[in-house]
């Protein structure tokens, strides 16, 4: 499965949101923690994955237990304990990067809290405190942590300074919204520069899920975006929230796409002067 690396936005300060996560270099990476049902399934599959592994150690046990000592069968369960719950994760995890065969599955990663790649020092952690929250309460430490966290983390997570990742994005669904007629004069004029870019992003996609809305939920969430919006709009045209929102949204795309498409134009006229040699300079 390949990794879905996190979409970067360059915000200005105090424009970002409590789902972003802001690196020192001020941009905002925009991704998504897996919720509570991904990692409970990621989890169990992993779980599965080490008592099979476990079972397995166990075969050349019970076939020589008779011809080994009582306290080497003892020693050598041990070792089969230890490969099974703490060196097998910190493996898996640190040769695929964040992964696991239920993460997999799952479509999760384990990353920093920073948006980082994790390494062996966050996975040695994280498979330290599952000893104690998953294999000594059974699983129940780790459920009422990650119900409790913002972030499904658990206390390994916690410890460790890292969070799981959802990198399955859902498939986009081409979305064209058209500017209102009654507007075209309107948007020769009207300046929506200003609009912060998470704002506009939960404009579009109330835009494209409207039709999936109830009537009641559709108006409620048009009015607190027209009402959000509004503030950036000027001059605010006299027209319904949901107008309001299409028009908007439809104005701040055809710019962007025109400055676009301009830069594109600008970079595709310097190209020859650029790749041209300097006058004089020798064949070679």
């Amino acid at each position: 499965m390949a990794s879905a690396a996190p979409t970067v936005f360059s915000t200005a300060p105090g424009s970002y949101t409590d789902d972003e996560l802001v690196t020192g270099e001020a941009v905002a990476l925009s991704v998504r923690p897996a919720g509570f049902l991904l990692r409970s399934l990621s989890g169990a599959i992993d779980l599965a994955a080490s008592l099979v592994l476990l079972l397995i150690l166990q075969i050349p046990l019970a076939v020589l237990g008779a011809h080994l000592d009582s306290a080497v069968r003892a020693a050598l369960t041990i070792v089969a304990l230890v490969l099974a719950v703490l060196v097998y994760p910190i493996v898996m995890e640190v040769a695929t990067h964040g992964l696991s065969l239920g993460r997999l599955a799952a479509g999760v990663r384990i990353v920093r809290d920073d948006g980082g790649a994790a390494g062996i020092r966050h996975a040695f952690i994280r498979a330290l405190a599952g000893i104690v929250e998953v294999y000594s309460t059974l699983g129940g430490l780790a459920v009422i942590v990650a119900v409790l966290n913002g972030r499904s983390k658990r206390v390994g997570d916690l410890l460790a300074g890292t969070f799981a990742q959802h990198e399955r994005m859902p498939r986009l669904q081409p979305t064209m919204i058209a500017l209102p007629p009654q507007l075209f004069g309107w948007a020769q004029v009207a300046d929506v520069a200003a609009l912060p870019d998470p704002l506009a992003r939960r404009i579009s996609a109330f835009l494209a899920h409207q039709a999936a809305l109830s009537p009641v939920a559709r108006a409620g969430l048009s009015s607190r975006l027209a009402r959000e919006a509004s503030g950036y709009v000027h001059p605010l045209p006299a027209v319904d929230d949901v107008t309001l929102l299409h028009a908007v949204s439809a104005v701040r795309r055809d710019r962007e796409f025109r400055a676009l498409a301009g830069e594109a134009q600008r970079l595709a006229a310097l190209t020859p002067t650029l790749a041209r040699r300097p006058n004089g300079f020798p064949e070679r």
